[in-house]
């Protein structure tokens, strides 16, 4: 099988992609001994850095390779400054729009004994109808130029339901494509504006599968209905099963290895990025889809979120499996 290599077959076209976090976050990792609820525990590690699902997509493209990267989003207070410094460390254009208040912060403990994951999200900022016109100014800045714009995450509290959808309109018209990669009532307003690609997972694809309709068979569905609505890729990620798309009137179903996983958080967002690293070069879906689940395995071997190692990458791209379905 032909590698992919990190800047093979860019277009003549600009490849800035923006990374668009509305609710952006300082991520904090601790990896506990054991959790026990109710107790007082001591954490043997603790990991901090820029977070929200959008930084993730933005980093993971860094480490892909793509380096024509800005992130945005709003950044409130102590908490935002911090981020956006991190940002900038990164290598990744770093251009927020300031609101009041303080950044979130997401807490995810690590469980020693078994590995698993208790998260902790805090609400973030609240947001002004002021604060939401920069923001309206910001992506129509950003997207002039662009080849592609991804909003990824929640909204920040007091944003309006159909702001994705708006935003998605805004990057449309200054000549940019556009994805979205949402849940709720974010997603189903966002869809409004057809983007051109969605990554719902297992539970956030329910709402559109059809009556009793389960399991696999219910998420080929989901993906093709949603595909047949006018969004041209359509991908549902299913964990350790891999994940299932559709795209051009087909539907696909990716296959990955059984990995040894460290921490999964953010392996769904370095899938987007992945798909996006494909996407803005043109490729086939198949390859896109390859890159986006080899992404999305190696940011799981890593202990946080939105972290590939390359060299993690490139061997899992020859273990990754797409087939196209009847």
């Amino acid at each position: 099988m032909r590698r992919d290599r990190p800047g093979e077959g860019l277009p003549s076209m600009t490849s800035r992609i923006v990374a668009v976090t509305l609710n952006a976050a300082i991520d904090k990792t601790y990896y506990m001994p054991a959790w026990q609820a109710g107790k007082v525990m001591r954490a043997e590690r603790v990991i901090a850095a820029a977070g929200g699902k959008g930084i993730n997509v933005a980093r993971v493209l860094r480490h892909l390779g793509h380096e024509d990267v800005t992130a945005t989003g709003f950044a409130a207070g102590y908490n935002g400054r911090f981020i956006a410094e991190q940002v900038r460390a990164a290598g990744i254009g770093s251009d927020f729009v300031e609101a009041d208040g303080e950044s979130r912060l997401c807490l995810n403990f690590m469980d020693g004994r078994d590995g698993s994951s208790t998260e902790v999200l805090e609400p973030g900022p609240d947001i002004r109808p002021e604060d939401e016109q920069a923001m309206r100014a910001k992506i129509r800045e950003l997207a002039s130029g662009a080849a592609l714009v991804i909003f990824s995450g929640s909204l920040p509290r007091g944003c309006s339901p159909d702001l994705y959808a708006e935003l998605i309109g805004i990057a449309r018209e200054a000549g940019a494509e556009a994805f979205l990669d949402a849940s709720g009532a974010a997603l189903t307003a966002g869809l409004a504006a057809r983007p051109a690609f969605i990554k719902p997972n297992e539970d956030e694809i329910r709402p559109w599968m059809a009556g009793e309709e389960g399991g696999e068979a219910g998420f080929r569905q989901a993906a093709a209905a949603l595909a047949a609505s006018g969004i041209p890729n359509v991908a549902v990620t299913l964990g350790a099963e891999g994940a299932v798309a559709g795209a051009d009137g087909r539907l696909y179903r990716v296959r990955i290895p059984r990995i040894q996983a460290v921490n999964a958080v953010g392996s769904g967002d370095a899938f987007v990025a992945g798909f996006a690293f494909g996407f803005v070069r043109g490729w086939p879906v198949e390859r896109s889809l390859r890159h986006a689940a080899a992404a999305g395995c190696a940011n799981a071997l890593s202990d946080a979120a939105g972290q590939v190692n390359p060299a993690d990458h490139e061997r899992l791209l020859r273990e990754i499996d797409v087939d196209v379905l009847d």
